[in-house]
C-alpha cells in the first residue's frame, strides 16, 4: 500500500444522493473522479476539486425505473476514448452510459431479476451477476453468453486479468470459477452468502461473506487465509493496487484497511450499513453508506479535511444511536458497565471498542491509534425509545427485500415468511405469496390488508423492523484415423489429398463452406462384426436373419453401391438396432453414421416426427465415462447429419444441449474421438457464419477455448484452428470475443509447427484476424 503509513482520516463527505449509495467504482475520465449509484435510481459522476479537497458532481444519469445497485467502468475504446460507464438494477436492466450524456447509450435486457453485481474485461467484454442465479457475458449491446450452475442469487462477479477467466459469488455460499463460459472450479468455505470479489493478482482473490469473514483464494481451489474482524455482514472488499492490502465495509457500521493480513484501522461511520468501497489511484478510499452521503478519506495530509469538518463528522458520529440487538458490540448488561474513569485507560489495539455508563446513558467509544484517544462513536438504545438506524434491508433466500413479514395463516398452522419491498403492489405480493404456499385463496384480502397495514405510510428508507428479520435485527448470523469427404479434391487441406502446397498468400482454409463429414467405410467388416455380436446377444434383443438382411441392404443403399433407395422398413430396422446395450451397439451406431448422409434417412430420423428420441439416443453415448467407440461414432453420426436441410435444422436448434453434452468427452486422451468433436464444431461455425447467430458464436468459441485446452492431436488442432477462423471472418464482435476468451494466447504455440504445413499456415490466418 502506497503512502506514508499514518491513518487515515476524512477527506470530505459528498451530499447528492436522496437514498442508499449502492455502489461505487473509480473512472477513467475525468482523472482522479468516480461514480456512485443509489436507491433514487440515479448515477453520478465526481470530479476532484482541487480547490477544496473536494468532489464536485459532474453529471447524474437516469435510465434506470428502480433502484440502481451496481456500477462499473468500460475501459477506454477506439471508439469510446473516455470508456464507457455501466450500472445495473432492480429493473433486471444494465444500462450503458457515456461519460459526457445523462441519458443511456444503449440499456442491456437479458436477466429475469435484479441485477446486483458487473465488471469488464478487455476487448469491451461485460460480465453481470443477478438474482436470477446466472451471470451473462455482453460484448457491446449483444448477450454473448450466459453461465449457469449457482442455486441462488448471485452477488458478486470478476473477470480475472487471465483472459477467459470469470469469477461469480452467490448466495449459494460458493464461489465459481468459469473459462471460456465453462465452469471450471468450485470453492468452498464460507457459512453464509457471498456478498464481494476482488482481484489481487492473476493467481489469487479475495472475498467476504455474510459470515463476516474475508477469505484470500488462490485459483487453484485453496483458500489461503480467512481474515476476521467485522461483527456483522461483510458487503464490500477492495483490494490496493500492487499489493496485498485490502478495505472493506459492512453492516457493523465499520470501514476497516487491512495491511499485511492484519486489520490495522477501523473507521465507524454514522450510517448502519456501510454498502460499498472503491480505492482511488491515490491510495484514498471512497465508501457509500445507506445514509445517502458519499465519505472518502486519505492518508494525505494535503487533502485531509478541516479540523472543522473532521469535528463535525465526529460529532454526527456521537450522536447516533446503536441498536444492541444488533450484537455489533458483543453482549450489553447496562448494570455491570464502568463509569467514564473507564476512558482515562489507553486501548490496546485500533478500533477497539469500550461501553461506559455516563448519567444513565450507554456510549460507546473506539481507540484511535493514530491520535491517541477514545473518540465516541455512538450512544446505545434500548428497545423503547431508541430509533434504529438501519437500512432497513432483509435478506431472504438470497435477496434483499424492505420487508420479511412473519404471517400465521391460522393458529393450529405453520408461519410463512411474507418478502415485501415497497414499490411491490400489496395485493399482487398477497396473491404470489398464497400461490407460493399452496394457501386457500380467501385469505387474499386478510394477507393484504396485513401487508399495508404494516407498511402505512413507509417511504423507502424509513422501514419498521418489528415484523422482519433486517441484517441487524433479531435471527441475524452472529459470527464465531480417418479420411475424410472433400469440397476441393486438387487441395484439401482436410485430406491432403491432390496437389497441395503451401500457401503463404491465399488462405485456403476458411471460412469453410461445407460440412465436414466422416465418409470412410467398409461395409463387409461392419455387417461381419454386427453378426458376430448379434449372435452373442440376448435373445430377445437378438435381430432376426430378415432384419440382417434388410440392414445390408441399407448399407448398400446408402454408401452407393446400389440403385435402391432406403425405406421404411429398413430405417425401423436400424432403430431398433441403434437400441441395443451400449456394450455391443458401435456397429449399428456406424450404419447410422454412413445411412444419414442419405436425405431419406437424414429426413426420417432429423425430420420433425422422431427428431427429439433421436437427438436424446445419441446425446446418451456421448457420456465422459461411456465407452469410447460409442463417443467416436456418435460424434461422426452428429457431424454427417448436417449434409442435408433436415439434419442442419434439428443440429441448431438442439445446438446448446448437442455441444454442452459433445464437450464432455474432451477428457478423454482418445485421439479419433478430439477429430470427432473438432470436426463437430466445425460444422457449426459452418452453419453459424451463414446464419450469423452471436449468442452460438460465443458457445462455439468457449467449446474451441476449451478443448483446445486438452487435444494433441494436430489434426483436431487443424480443424478447430479452421472451426475459429469461419466463426470470427466477417464479424468484429466474435473477434473482439474471442480475443477476451485468450484465445490468440492459446493457438500461438501452432505457429512453430513445421508438420504438416496446414497448421501453422492455418494459424496464422487466423492470428492476422486477431
Amino acid at each position: 500500500m502506497a503512502g506514508d503509513g499514518g491513518a487515515y482520516r476524512l477527506r470530505c463527505s459528498l451530499l447528492g444522493h436522496e437514498q442508499d449509495v449502492r455502489g461505487i467504482t473509480r473512472g477513467f475520465f475525468p482523472e482522479g473522479g468516480f461514480v456512485s449509484v443509489s436507491r433514487d435510481r440515479t448515477a453520478r459522476l465526481w470530479t476532484p476539486d482541487g480547490l477544496n479537497r473536494g468532489f464536485t458532481e459532474m453529471h447524474c444519469m437516469r435510465g434506470h425505473s428502480n433502484f440502481v445497485s451496481c456500477v462499473c467502468i468500460i475501459p477506454p475504446s477506439d471508439l469510446y476514448p473516455r470508456g464507457l460507464i455501466a450500472t445495473g438494477g432492480n429493473d433486471h436492466n444494465i444500462c450503458i452510459f457515456t461519460i459526457d450524456n445523462t441519458a443511456p447509450l444503449y440499456v442491456l435486457k437479458s436477466h429475469k431479476n435484479t441485477v446486483c453485481s458487473l465488471s469488464s474485461g478487455k476487448f469491451g467484454t461485460l460480465l453481470s451477476g443477478s438474482w436470477d442465479t446466472t451471470a451473462k457475458v455482453w460484448l457491446n449491446d449483444r448477450c454473448m453468453m450466459t453461465l449457469q450452475g449457482h442455486t441462488a442469487a448471485i452477488w458478486a462477479v470478476k473477470i480475472l486479468p487471465e483472459q477467459g477467466l470469470m469469477l461469480t459469488g452467490s448466495a449459494d455460499k460458493t464461489i465459481k470459477l468459469w473459462k471460456a463460459g465453462r465452469c471450471e472450479r468450485t470453492f468452498t468455505g464460507h457459512e453464509d452468502c457471498v456478498r464481494g470479489l476482488a482481484i489481487l493478482s492473476e493467481m489469487e482473490f479475495l472475498s467476504c461473506s455474510n459470515d463476516a469473514s474475508v477469505r484470500r483464494w488462490h485459483i487453484s481451489g485453496e483458500c489461503l487465509h480467512v481474515y476476521y474482524g467485522h461483527t456483522n455482514y461483510i458487503y464490500s472488499v477492495s483490494a490496493f493496487p500492487h499489493c496485498e492490502d485490502f478495505v472493506t465495509t459492512g453492516e457493523d457500521r465499520s470501514l476497516r484497511i487491512w495491511k499485511q493480513g492484519e486489520c490495522i484501522q477501523t473507521i465507524r461511520l454514522p450510517a448502519q450499513s456501510v454498502w460499498c468501497c472503491c480505492v482511488l489511484d491515490n491510495d484514498d478510499i471512497v465508501v457509500g453508506a445507506s445514509d445517502g452521503i458519499i465519505r472518502v478519506f486519505t492518508k494525505s495530509l494535503e487533502r485531509t479535511a478541516s479540523a472543522e469538518e473532521i469535528q463535525a463528522f465526529e460529532n454526527e458520529l456521537s450522536q447516533t444511536s446503536i441498536d444492541p440487538k444488533t450484537g455489533d458490540l458483543g453482549d450489553i448488561n447496562a448494570d455491570d458497565l464502568p463509569g467514564r474513569e473507564h476512558l482515562k485507560d489507553p486501548g490496546t489495539r485500533d478500533g477497539q471498542t469500550r461501553l461506559i455508563k455516563d448519567n444513565g446513558k450507554v456510549e460507546a467509544y473506539q481507540w484511535s491509534v493514530s491520535e491517541g484517544r477514545w473518540i465516541k462513536i455512538g450512544e446505545v438504545v434500548g428497545s423503547s425509545g431508541g430509533i434504529q438506524q438501519t437500512s432497513g434491508k432483509v435478506l431472504f433466500e438470497g435477496k434483499e427485500y424492505d420487508y420479511v413479514f412473519t404471517v400465521d395463516v391460522n393458529e393450529s398452522g405453520p408461519s410463512y415468511k411474507l418478502p415485501y419491498n415497497i414499490s411491490d403492489d400489496p395485493w399482487l405480493t398477497a396473491y404470489n405469496f398464497l400461490q407460493k404456499n399452496d394457501l386457500n385463496p380467501m385469505f387474499l384480502d386478510q394477507v393484504a390488508k396485513f401487508i399495508i397495514d404494516n407498511t402505512k405510510g413507509q417511504a423507502p428508507l424509513n422501514t419498521n423492523t418489528e415484523f422482519s428479520d433486517p441484517f441487524t435485527g433479531a435471527g441475524r448470523y452472529v459470527p464465531g484415423s480417418t479420411s475424410l469427404s472433400n469440397t476441393a479434391p486438387a487441395a484439401d487441406p482436410f485430406t491432403g489429398m491432390g496437389a497441395y502446397q503451401s500457401a503463404e498468400a491465399e488462405n485456403i482454409y476458411f471460412p469453410k463452406k461445407d460440412a465436414v463429414t466422416f465418409d470412410q467405410a467398409n461395409p463387409t467388416q461392419i455387417l461381419g462384426k454386427l453378426k458376430e455380436l448379434n449372435s452373442n446377444a440376448a435373445e430377445e434383443q437378438k435381430l432376426t436373419e430378415d432384419d440382417l438382411i434388410i440392414l445390408e441392404k441399407l448399407l448398400s443403399a446408402t454408401c452407393n453401391t446400389s440403385a435402391e433407395m432406403p425405406t421404411a422398413q429398413q430405417m425401423q430396422t436400424l432403430w431398433k438396432a441403434i437400441n441395443w446395450p451400449e456394450d455391443i451397439v458401435f456397429p449399428a451406431l456406424d450404419i447410422l453414421r454412413l445411412s444419414v448422409r442419405h436425405p431419406i434417412v437424414n429426413e426420417n430420423f432429423c425430420g420433425e416426427e422422431a427428431h427429439v428420441q433421436f437427438i436424446h439416443l445419441l446425446l446418451k453415448f456421448l457420456n465422459p465415462q461411456g465407452k469410447p467407440a460409442n463417443q467416436l461414432l456418435a460424434l461422426r453420426a452428429l457431424c454427417n447429419c448436417f449434409v442435408s436441410q433436415a439434419g442442419q435444422k434439428l443440429l441448431m436448434e438442439q445446438r446448446d444441449e448437442i455441444m454442452t453434452q459433445a464437450v464432455e468427452v474432451k477428457s478423454g486422451n482418445n485421439k479419433n474421438v478430439h477429430i470427432a468433436l473438432a470436426t463437430l464444431t466445425l460444422n457449426y461455425a459452418v452453419c453459424l457464419h451463414k446464419v450469423n447467430n452471436i449468442e452460438g458464436k460465443a458457445q462455439c468459441l468457449s467449446v474451441i477455448s476449451t478443448v483446445m485446452e486438452v487435444v494433441k492431436d494436430l489434426e483436431a488442432v487443424f480443424r478447430l484452428l479452421v472451426a475459429l477462423g469461419t466463426l470470427i471472418s466477417d464479424d468484429k464482435n466474435a473477434v473482439q470475443l474471442a480475443k477476451s476468451l485468450g484465445v490468440d494466447s492459446q493457438i500461438k504455440k501452432y505457429v512453430s509447427v513445421s508438420e504438416p504445413a496446414k497448421v501453422k499456415e492455418c494459424c496464422r490466418f487466423v492470428l492476422n484476424l486477431l
